[in-house]
């Protein structure tokens, strides 16, 4: 299977403006092939688009700056764009598992930027990686490459960090589990409450919601391409990153140790799309990260040989006693706690939907009616 490691470097002025050029080059290569797909009746080839975009574009004189750069981040800039192409199609046709793909859009300068590069492209220099006409740079590896990547991309984010994301081959490993399985279920307060009584609890992002509400009112009253909107805009990407780094530290985290412990992990299906739209909820919901809890928790299982199950949202996990399978039916959202009224057990909202989430994923659940409905 295939994995990403990403390491930060910081590149000297000069590399910095040898990169600002590539950049630009692979956004211009990237937005000409679009438009060129938009305006044809049927979509070229990658080969027609290369030859059209970058080799003959390289012999006019608005893209003679072209040739300055290596060719392949170019090349590669327009087989992504074949790529994200296929998925769009594939998705219409519903050949793709997952989110519908939506069409290629073009890139801005504004966004964030990265150029590709395959073997031929980059090499390793004692401890630092050669770029094609860029020079050797130093990342901080904080980790080492299990293998040898077959490609790099070299990324600038929205807050001027630079960092290399190298695709290698990782060998899953067979790791024996403590437990048989385990059923978690995701919340906002407590992020998740697992089905042995453990709780984990998700990191506070007030503060820093707070200083980017306010910070983005400033940016809306400042003049468009000035400076001091530009250092607000740099502050606001800043604090984003500040917030995203946290959120991924602790689901890396918590990921891990449950992927580590539990040979089954079973999920409840939620349906964020449609909570969002609770706009009292909405923003707390969104900084959460349920959806990349749960890639994770895909990828990491994948690589241990453990099975990841998610089970249907209409199950009613918060609506059934996991002791007796009572179903109360539907609950407020500000009950927390209960007593079922079948078996007169005292139970936790959320560690009862956690038991009732891995009774299902297992496969012993209570039957729909219990004894005391069927009288």
């Amino acid at each position: 299977m295939k994995a990403r490691f990403r390491y930060r470097f910081y590149p000297t002025n000069q590399q910095q403006q040898s990169l600002a050029q590539l950049f630009g080059c692979v956004r211009v290569v990237w937005n000409d092939a679009l438009a060129l797909c938009k305006q044809s009746e049927k979509k070229p080839s990658s080969a027609e688009l290369q030859k059209i975009v970058i080799t003959q574009a390289k012999n006019t004189k608005e893209r003679a700056w072209l040739g300055e750069v290596s060719c392949i981040p170019l090349q590669q800039s327009v087989a992504d764009l074949d790529i994200a192409f296929l998925n769009f199609f594939n998705s219409c046709k519903g050949k793709r598992k997952g989110r519908k793909v939506g069409y290629p859009k073009f890139k801005k300068k504004t966004n964030s930027q990265s150029a590709r590069l395959r073997m031929g492209g980059f090499s390793f220099k004692g401890n630092g990686v050669y770029l094609a006409k860029i020079g050797i740079v130093n990342p901080v590896w904080s980790r080492k490459l299990p293998s040898t990547p077959s490609s790099v991309t070299v990324i600038k984010d929205l807050a001027n960090r630079y960092f290399l994301s190298f695709v290698v081959e990782v060998e899953p490993v067979q790791v024996e589990a403590k437990n048989p399985s385990i059923g978690i279920d995701l919340g906002i307060k407590t992020f998740a409450v697992m089905s042995n009584g453990e709780q984990a609890k998700s990191p506070s992002y007030k503060k820093l919601d707070r200083k980017i509400r306010g910070l983005q009112r400033q940016l809306a009253r400042q003049p468009v391409s000035s400076k001091r909107r530009n250092k607000t805009r740099l502050q606001i990407a800043k604090l984003h990153n500040q917030i995203a780094d946290t959120r991924k530290d602790f689901l890396h985290k918590l990921s891990t140790k449950i992927v580590n412990d539990n040979q089954v992990i079973v999920l409840e299906d939620l349906n964020v799309s449609g909570m969002v739209k609770n706009r009292k909820l909405a923003r707390a919901i969104s900084q959460q990260g349920w959806y990349e809890f749960r890639v994770l928790c895909e990828g990491k299982s994948e690589k241990l040989g453990r099975e990841l199950r998610v089970i249907s949202r209409w199950e009613p996990t918060s609506q059934t006693c996991s002791d007796c399978g009572f179903k109360w039916g539907k609950l407020d959202l500000s009950i927390r706690e209960l007593i079922c009224l079948n078996c007169g057990t005292h139970q936790d909202r959320d560690l009862n939907a956690a038991r009732n989430i891995n009774q299902v994923g297992i496969g012993h659940c209570h039957d729909s009616l219990s004894d005391t409905e069927r009288r």
